[in-house]
């Protein structure tokens, strides 16, 4: 009988333990949703519109709260007579906190953005590929084992010129034409 008493003791000291141990953090986060970027690549002064978009990402396991992050994202659009369709590949690092049930992270990205030739005011040829960088973060909720909702946002640069009507293009910039964008997205991340 006292051994019977010891076991089931011991089995309720340690049932937190193992549960513990059972909801280790997931190893990858793959992530898709909407995406809202603050104007156009030629929305000089006067024509300012915004684009929206797809956001998808894939992040690896951590080591000391750091992940090495993989982020693609693409908008279309339209502005001053002239198609925006915008497609970025990047790649960095991504810094979580957990705390409860959120996840608050920040991330630096950088790689790759390309755009269609003919995206200048109207449809004046503009250079197609540009260095890009992204400095953010943003808040996850979780939603149950392995689904969970995030909302983030950040600081958008990118460097295109338009091209003069010459081969090769010669790269010019127009007063007005910007680098700088606010960017947030929203959608489920699926943790495995």
């Amino acid at each position: 009988m006292p051994s019977r008493i010891f076991a089931l003791i011991a089995l309720l000291c340690l049932s937190p333990v193992l549960r513990a141990q059972s909801d280790a953090p997931a190893r990858h986060e793959l992530y898709g949703g909407y995406t809202y970027l603050s104007n156009t690549f030629n929305g000089v002064p006067g024509s300012r519109q915004s684009l929206n978009g797809w956001d998808a990402s894939l992040a690896f396991p951590s080591w000391h709260r750091l992940r090495l992050k993989l982020d693609t994202y693409g908008y279309r659009g339209t502005n001053l007579g002239a198609p925006q369709h915008a497609l970025f590949i990047e790649a960095g690092g991504q810094y979580v906190w957990r705390y409860r049930r959120e996840s608050i992270f920040g991330e630096a990205l950088f790689g790759d953005a390309g755009l269609n030739k003919n995206w200048g005011p109207n449809q004046a040829i503009g250079v197609a590929a540009s260095f890009a960088m992204f400095f953010g973060g943003g808040l996850d909720t979780t939603l149950s084992k392995h689904f969970a909702y995030r909302v983030d946002g950040g600081y958008q640069y990118t460097n295109f010129a338009l091209g003069a009507n010459l081969y090769p293009p010669n790269p010019y910039r127009l007063p007005g034409l910007p680098n700088n964008f606010g960017r947030i997205s929203t959608g489920l991340v699926w943790r495995f």
